[in-house]
């Protein structure tokens, strides 16, 4: 099987990544900050223009009819520009919850016991199964207070008094929300590896840029190191959409993002630790999505439940010894 980006989905990689450069530059997102995390409707309404949302629904439906791998690729520019928003919430929604499709709606959703995110600009908001919107959504809203985020361009509200589901998404949107997910922390891993090794390039110490010196050499060999298998678990769940390769690729995503974001700090030294730099940015959201969809807990026992299911039986015909049956089970 080939896993090779084909032209057209390296185009529309360099689509999404065009654009993003074009409505949310540093500056804007800098200014997004400084409105402690508001929605830009501006914005969502442009990301719907260009098909984000609608990117997997059926043409006959006003969608774009591209799949899973094809959503991956635009969450992972996404997760690389620091886009804020619920995007995952509303992408899913895109068909449910009418305006979802075209960014007229804002649609965030109910993780299990976490604070919910951007709860004060939502028209609607997933629960499980359900979508509240009107009345329900307004007494929802009105029960929730908001919390302190470590992401400034994140807000959260935590809803206290009311019976939720553990998961965000029910079936399979479960499943696809956590990979999504997943594409947004390697695209932030991707971009802390780049900003890491453009800044040990440039900065000089004792004649030299930092770049030369052994340690740095080896933590920014460390950043690709987990940025690339990461990368190749996210896109080759995106094509089997198996729960357990989903979970795995969470896994390696989730720790590329926070590590690398880690390392890239540590590469820039007492700058990295200052407001003005945007190193602290991606720590700090990698950390949010760390925790949302499938948590570090949850894809660790769902992977190891699959590994368990996988290991053939002692006294089975596929025991070493004995002769294997003909692939085309699971798996």
């Amino acid at each position: 099987m080939d896993f090779q980006l084909s032209d057209d989905q390296r185009a529309l990689r360099s689509g999404m990544r065009d654009l993003l450069d074009a409505v949310f530059d540093r500056d804007r997102m800098r200014a997004a900050v400084e409105r402690g995390g508001t929605l830009d409707r501006s914005l969502w309404r442009e990301l719907g223009a260009a098909g984000f949302f609608a990117l997997r629904l059926p043409e006959e439906a006003g969608g774009v009819g591209l799949g899973l791998p094809e959503a991956v690729l635009l969450f992972e520019e996404a997760g690389r520009a620091l886009l804020p928003g619920p995007l995952v919430a509303t992408h899913l929604a895109a068909g449910l919850v009418k305006g979802a499709a075209e960014g007229e709606a804002v649609v965030t959703a109910v993780d299990g016991d976490l604070p919910v995110a951007h709860l004060a600009a939502a028209d609607a908001v997933l629960v499980g199964a359900d979508a509240l919107v009107g009345e329900p959504l307004r007494a929802f809203v009105a029960a929730a207070r908001p919390v302190r985020s470590m992401d400034p361009l994140t807000p959260l509200h935590r809803v206290a008094g009311r019976t939720v589901p553990t998961q965000a998404y029910s079936g399979a949107l479960h499943y696809e929300g956590a990979l999504l997910t997943a594409a947004e922390q390697l695209g932030s891993a991707a971009r802390t590896t780049e900003t890491a090794v453009q800044h040990a390039g440039a900065r000089e110490q004792f004649g030299s840029p930092i770049g030369s010196f052994q340690a740095v050499k080896h933590l920014c060999a460390d950043m690709l190191a987990r940025t690339e298998p990461a990368r190749a678990a996210v896109y080759a769940a995106a094509v089997t959409g198996d729960p357990v390769e989903i979970a795995a690729a969470k896994l390696l995503a989730d720790e590329a993002a926070v590590r690398n974001a880690r390392d890239c700090l540590q590469i820039h030294g007492g700058m990295g630790f200052t407001w003005e730099a945007d190193v602290h940015l991606h720590l700090k959201r990698a950390w949010l999505r760390s925790a949302a969809g499938l948590g570090g807990a949850a894809a660790e026992e769902l992977l190891a439940a699959g590994l368990g299911a996988a290991r053939p039986d002692p006294g089975s015909s596929a025991a070493p010894g004995r002769g294997a049956p003909e692939a085309g089970g699971g798996g």
